[in-house]
C-alpha cells in the first residue's frame, strides 16, 4: 500500500497535505480509496456537470460526510430554476452534511432558469438560512473566456470583490477555488493583483493530477484554460509525446515556494483534479518527498 497523503517531508510534500480534491457524484464509488489516501476531514468537492444529477450529488455528499470528509458541493447558478429550486437543493445538501459550498456561474451555455451568476444565488440569503457557514467562489487566474471576450478582465475582478463583500458582510467564511492551470507564475501575478485590489480570501489553486498530454489538452480546451497551457499544447504537437504522462511536480513545487515564502499572497493549498485517474494521482503523491 502506498503512503497516504499525510506523509510529509519537503515543503512540497507538506504543501500537498493542504490539498482538497474534486470528484463527480459517480466517483463516490472510489470512497474506500479516498479513505485510505486522504487525511480525515479533507475537503472533497462534488462537481455537478449534469443538471439532472442533483440526487447523485446529494447522495455523494451524504456518503462523504459519513466517511469523515468535509463535502463541498458545487452549486452552479445556471442549473438552478428559481428560488424555490435553490431553497430545496441547499436544504437537501445541508441535511446531507454540507456546511461549505462552492457557488459558481456554471459552464452551461444558457441558464435553465432565472440565474446566471453566483452572486444572484448568494444574495437570496438561502445559504446562511440553511446553516451554511462557508462559501467558495470561482477564480480564473487566466481569465474566463465566456466573460472576458465580451466584458474584459476588469469585470472578473469587480465580480470577485462583490462576492467577497457579500461573504464578509454576512459573517460567512470564504475562499477562492481556481480553474486548473499548469504554471505557478500566472497564479502568483494574479494573486498579487487581487491583494492590491483588496481581495484577501484564501486561494486554493486548481492542479491537474498526472495525466496524458492528450487528456490534458482535452480538458484544457473544454475549460477554457489560457496561456499557461501553451507548453501542453506544444508537447501535443509531437505525436510521440501525445500519450506520455505529465506530472505537476514543477507546478506544485513552485506553488509551495509561494505558499511558504510569500504568505501575504494567500496561496492556501492545492485543489486536485484527478483527470488521469485516482490511482495515478495517489501514486504520484506517494512519491513526492
Amino acid at each position: 500500500m502506498n503512503a497516504p497523503i499525510t506523509a510529509a517531508g519537503s515543503s512540497t510534500a507538506s504543501f500537498l497535505r493542504l490539498s482538497s480534491i474534486e470528484i463527480t457524484p459517480k466517483q463516490v464509488e472510489k470512497l474506500p480509496l479516498l479513505k485510505d489516501k486522504l487525511i480525515p476531514g479533507c475537503r472533497v468537492f462534488v462537481a455537478l456537470i449534469d443538471a439532472g444529477d442533483l440526487d447523485g450529488q446529494i447522495e455523494a455528499v451524504k456518503q462523504l460526510k459519513a466517511a469523515g470528509f468535509q463535502p463541498v458541493p458545487h452549486v452552479p447558478a445556471r442549473f438552478v430554476k428559481d428560488e424555490a429550486d435553490l431553497r430545496s437543493r441547499i436544504k437537501a445538501l445541508a441535511d446531507a452534511g454540507s456546511d461549505t459550498m462552492l457557488v459558481l456561474g456554471g459552464g452551461a451555455p444558457q441558464p435553465i432558469g432565472q440565474y446566471d451568476a453566483a452572486i444572484q444565488l448568494m444574495q437570496t440569503g438561502v445559504f446562511q438560512a440553511n446553516g451554511v457557514k462557508s462559501l467558495g467562489i470561482a477564480g480564473h487566474p487566466e481569465g474566463n473566456p465566456d466573460i472576458t471576450k465580451i466584458h474584459g478582465e476588469a469585470v472578473l475582478l469587480k465580480a470577485l470583490k462583490e462576492k467577497q463583500d457579500y461573504i464578509k458582510a454576512n459573517g460567512l467564511d470564504g475562499f477562492i477555488a481556481t480553474q486548473f492551470l499548469f504554471e505557478a507564475g500566472p497564479v502568483t501575478e494574479w494573486a498579487r493583483g487581487l491583494r492590491a485590489a483588496g481581495i484577501d480570501l484564501p486561494i486554493f489553486v486548481g492542479i491537474p493530477g498526472p495525466a496524458t498530454i492528450k487528456t490534458l489538452v482535452k480538458y484544457a480546451a473544454m475549460c477554457g484554460v489560457g496561456n499557461s497551457a501553451r507548453f501542453i499544447r506544444k508537447q501535443a504537437l509531437n505525436i510521440t509525446k501525445l500519450l506520455s504522462v505529465n506530472t505537476p511536480d514543477e507546478f506544485v513545487a513552485g506553488l509551495a515556494q509561494v505558499h511558504y515564502g510569500q504568505p501575504e499572497l494567500g496561496i492556501a493549498g492545492p485543489h486536485l483534479y484527478p483527470f488521469g485517474g485516482f490511482d495515478k494521482l495517489f501514486d504520484w503523491i506517494a512519491k513526492v518527498k
